[in-house]
């Protein structure tokens, strides 16, 4: 079992290092998040029909190729409580972002409040999500938006370890600048790393104050073996 518990691993983190990294790139990487057991737990979901809502094979709707399940309510228990945790971290960051990109959208403290909005404005399916990827498979750069309401950030854990359980597959982000190439990046992750990442757009510095870039992500072409990841956002779907 872990020695300690997620608000505890949570409290120990340098969140204005995390910031300053999301702020320069765009994304944040949070080392060993989970432990192998909680991975393994995770994984260990996806054969479990009832547990999601959703099952989408990629391939059928130019997505790549792979698969993912959208888990249905109640949430696995660590799957609520990542996102309720990490939320709480994240809302100041998505409303200093907001207002540098004079976006008049705020978010509250709290995850259930946020939820409440998703759910009166009709976004009532939940999101947070489990993707298996087998050789051959990748996922076509996109953008996780399901809705009105939309919060700038998410978060993916890794649940398999490279070079053990898969080789390829990894996570490739691109930012779009204004009047500018775009920019590639590949994030490298271990087995129970999290990477916070934007879902759309975030501001960049510029003379005039900042402007918007934006974001997507996605994965390469998986060489061999099985990648389990899990995707947790924080808005819910229409």
């Amino acid at each position: 079992m872990p020695s300690t518990s997620l608000k505890e691993r949570l409290a120990k983190l340098d969140w204005r290092a995390i910031e300053q990294d999301l702020d320069q790139q765009g994304n944040a990487i949070i080392p060993a998040l989970l432990d192998q057991q909680e991975c393994a737990e995770l994984c260990g979901h996806y054969p479990q029909h009832e547990r999601f809502r959703s099952h989408v094979l990629m391939a059928r709707h130019g997505f790549g190729r792979g698969e993912y399940k959208y888990f249905r309510y109640p949430l696995p228990s660590r799957v609520s409580e990542l996102r309720e945790e990490l939320y709480q971290y994240l809302a100041p960051q998505a409303n200093r972002w907001n207002e540098q990109m004079n976006l008049p959208i705020t978010y509250p403290a709290r995850h259930a409040d946020f939820i409440t909005r998703c759910h009166a404005a009709g976004q009532q399916r939940p999101t947070p999500l489990l993707l298996q990827y087998g050789p051959g498979d990748y996922n076509c750069l996109h953008q996780d938006l399901y809705g009105e309401h939309v919060f700038p950030l998410q978060v993916a854990i890794l649940l398999s370890q490279p070079g053990e359980d898969f080789r390829g597959g990894e996570l490739v982000l691109t930012e779009q600048r204004p009047r500018m190439q775009s920019r590639a990046q590949v994030v490298p992750l271990n087995r129970g790393d999290a990477v916070i990442l934007a879902v759309n757009q975030r501001p960049m510095p510029s003379v005039r104050g900042f402007h918007r870039v934006t974001l997507r992500h996605g994965v390469s072409v998986l060489h061999s073996g099985t990648r389990h990841t899990l995707g947790v956002i924080f808005h819910d779907a229409q």
